[in-house]
């Protein structure tokens, strides 16, 4: 049996990779901000191959709608957009988003040999601040993935341009990763756009106060080319973009390779499921394959 190959870095690349105190600050507060990880010109082709995403061009679709697709389309209107699997359905997103200096970083991060997309979400927020679907209330990524083994999935938000307070820029809850949750009689799978606000900010409020901590919101201030990486389990949300033009981003979701599929229920004792789980192969024991390279395409390979 031959061994897949690691990937490589350049020198000016590994420099970029999170130093030990940073992991340490990393494992404390939640998030990370990285270095400038992609190019302007990087950049601006993510950009350019998301107009024609929204333009209607595809590579390929998805076999079949997954239950909970976040899917927008024109008819919805100056709503902020939501686009699931684009790493999957565009070669040119795809091209950009398998940058293996990311996966590096994340490897970093979250202690791991090996890391793998989970799932990615185009983003772009308009600049109508009434509108409510600009508001992201607060809600942590691990509630989506109770079919995921790892505590260690983490999220790359990949801004196309510089991404300030005044855009809405994503907002951490500063140490929310290493709270105890408290356990709910809700069905935390459902997405926070299908969910009130003040009950998810009734809910981070008891969060906090069971683990006897303050509630710091921290809004991270991204330059163009730089990632902010986040938890699983860090809370956050984003304000409304009051800025003159749309706030685009991709939401780049992460699994470390010890991920797997595991059985889960909601409150209700009803089987908890996650998208991939009718689109990607089955492992020999019939479980949803969250390895599929169609879907899960590996991103970085390499010693810990």
């Amino acid at each position: 049996m031959t061994t897949a190959p690691a990937f490589v870095l350049t020198e000016a690349e590994t420099a970029l990779l999170p130093t030990p105190e940073e992991v340490a600050g990393y494992r404390e507060h939640g998030w990370y901000l990285s270095g400038k990880l992609f190019t302007d010109q990087e950049v601006d082709t993510l950009r350019a191959a998301t107009d024609d995403y929204y333009e209607g061009h595809r590579d390929r679709t998805l076999p079949v709608r997954p239950p909970r697709l976040a899917a927008w389309e024109p008819a919805h209107g100056p709503v902020q957009r939501h686009n699931d699997y684009v790493h999957y359905e565009s070669d040119a997103i795809a091209a950009i988003l398998r940058k293996p200096l990311v996966g590096a970083v994340a490897a970093v991060l979250a202690g791991a040999e090996e890391i793998r997309i989970f799932q990615s979400t185009l983003i772009l927020k308009p600049p109508v601040p009434e509108e409510p679907s600009n508001q992201v209330p607060w809600h942590f990524d691990k509630h989506y993935w109770h079919t995921s083994s790892s505590e260690e999935m983490l999220t790359a938000f990949i801004p196309f341009h510089d991404c300030g307070v005044e855009m809405g820029t994503i907002t951490m809850v500063d140490g929310s990763n290493r709270w105890e949750e408290l356990p709910s009689r809700e069905d935390a799978t459902r997405h926070f756009a299908q969910r009130d606000r003040s009950e998810l900010e009734s809910i981070l409020a008891a969060n906090a106060a069971h683990n006897g901590a303050e509630v710091r919101k921290v809004p991270v201030v991204i330059p163009k080319g730089h990632v902010s990486f986040h938890h699983c389990r860090t809370y956050h949300g984003s304000g409304a973009n009051l800025a003159d033009v749309p706030r685009r981003a991709i939401s780049l979701h992460l699994q470390d390779g010890a991920n797997e599929y595991r059985p889960a229920t909601r409150p209700d004792g009803s089987p908890a499921s996650y998208n991939h789980d009718v689109l990607v192969r089955r492992t020999a024991d019939g479980r949803p394959d969250y390895a599929d390279p169609e879907f899960c395409p590996v991103i970085w390979r390499g010693a810990r």
